[in-house]
């Protein structure tokens, strides 16, 4: 059980008050008065801006958000919600923080935002983002997560900073082994194929490689945007991203560097495809690649191809690597508060409590296909049963939240560099002829430099 204190609100304060100049961002936690937040009367008229990167995503993503925010504004006629996208170009899920900042810095900071999980450490000390805890009550946070569907123990914890919580997580996926079962058939392999380590998956690989004549396997976490999904890899093979204490990258080390050596290994050996992010889904889509794997917030869009493809869709949990546990990370993003505004803070928590509910969860896994963070709406009738008995492909995902570990964000402002520079070195490692061990330990030496 999470339990905040005052000092730690007031040191977390001052630690942002001293960077608050650089960034625009306003101290951690710090309600002004140290009591609750108070409820807003029932006529007090309050607008709220919800920023989301689901909003980038039209059809299924944006109309699930937008209706959403529509069932909250029905039931808090006082409160009024407009919803936008990311500020800027980009990608789904890209460039949250930076959006955030542009905004803060002109004065204007929306007052609810997605973010993910990758950019917590920067957000708490140089955004300013409020402590849920410091602002409404570790007790009222606490009753958040619980229920009568609780959050599953290690998703609660996901937006948690030195013990408070910041962001309540929202939505997102494990990495996620999906197989063409028909591919594998015409192979000679049968349907549950027992793909649960490594040397496993390379031997239906490299069994499919030689009845199709193209690699048959292909890694989301391998490339330039799966580096949430790589450090799912690097911890089970024995390694890290970064030291217990946040001072010290480890992904030139040895454990780290096994996992680079082995995917490197599958492609010298010409089974693992190399492709980057958007052709490695679009191909397993269309059935010319047979093993991958992926976010599982992909799923929705496999089962169709694979209706419209007449093809047998699989999943399976994350490989292991021989003498060690698979230990599954988790992508995506937790709802923070940037709001100065007393009322504008309450308002903004009962528009965070609401979209991570038991309702709009129940909206969420059944019309997008998230992850429930609520597991045991999947045994409600009245909510997510008949959903997931009908999608048996939700089991390996959800079974991974037993053994979840947290997307590590990088310390200080240089996170996308550190990102970019790792993303490039696991690129150059696997694919481009580089010795992994070299490559790896010099990437980790720049990373190291930008985090000093």
């Amino acid at each position: 059980m999470r339990r905040s204190t005052f000092s730690a609100v007031v040191v977390a304060a001052v630690a942002a008050a001293l960077t608050g100049c650089a960034t625009g961002g306003a101290a951690p936690g710090a309600s002004g008065t140290g009591a609750p937040i108070p409820e807003l009367g029932p006529d007090q008229q309050v607008d709220i801006v919800f920023e989301s990167y689901n909003l980038q995503q039209a059809g299924l993503w944006s109309d699930t958000i937008n209706g959403l925010v529509a069932d909250f504004e029905a039931q808090h006629p006082n409160i009024h919600v407009k919803a936008q996208p990311p500020q800027g170009s980009g990608t789904a899920g890209a460039g949250t923080a930076s959006s955030v900042q542009t905004q803060m810095l002109a004065g204007s900071p929306p007052d609810v935002a997605q973010l993910t999980f990758d950019t917590l450490d920067f957000a708490v000390n140089e955004l300013g983002a409020q402590s849920l805890d410091g602002l409404f009550g570790t007790e009222a946070v606490d009753a958040t997560f619980g229920g009568e569907h609780p959050f599953h123990p290690r998703a609660a914890t996901l937006g948690d900073w030195e013990g408070e919580t910041y962001g309540i997580p929202y939505v997102f996926s494990t990495p996620t082994l999906f197989y063409n079962a028909t591919a594998l058939a015409k192979a000679g392999l049968p349907a549950d194929a027992d793909l649960s380590t490594w040397p496993k998956v390379a031997a239906a690989a490299k069994a499919v490689t030689a009845a199709t004549g193209k690699p048959a396997l292909s890694v989301s976490c391998s490339v330039k945007g799966g580096n949430w999904c790589m450090q799912a890899l690097f911890r089970s093979a024995g390694g890290d991203v970064l030291s217990q204490d946040r001072k010290t990258i480890e992904f030139g080390e040895p454990g780290a560097v096994s996992a680079v050596t082995a995917l490197r290994q599958m492609y010298d050996d010409g089974v693992l495809a190399n492709l980057d992010s958007t052709t490695q889904y679009e191909s397993f889509a269309k059935g010319d690649v047979a093993i991958q794997l992926q976010t599982s917030a992909l799923q929705g869009m496999f089962m169709k191809s694979a209706a419209t493809g007449g093809w047998d869709l699989r999943a399976a949990p994350m490989p292991a690597f021989e003498g060690h546990a698979a230990v599954p990370t988790n992508s995506g993003s937790a709802l923070f508060t940037f709001s100065q505004d007393p009322a504008k803070q309450r308002a903004s928590w009962e528009f965070i409590k609401f979209m991570t509910s038991d309702h709009a969860y129940t909206e969420i896994s059944s019309k997008i296909g998230y992850l429930p963070l609520r597991p045991s709406l999947t045994q409600d009738p009245a909510s997510l049963k008949e959903w997931a008995d009908d999608n048996p492909l939700l089991a390996p995902n959800l079974g991974q939240l037993d053994k979840l570990e947290a997307w590590e964000s990088y310390p200080g402002n240089s996170y996308v560099q550190a990102d970019d520079i790792l993303g490039q070195a696991v690129e150059d490692a696997v694919y481009y002829g580089k010795d992994p061990a070299a490559t790896m330990q010099a990437a980790q030496e720049r990373v190291q430099e930008l985090i000093q």
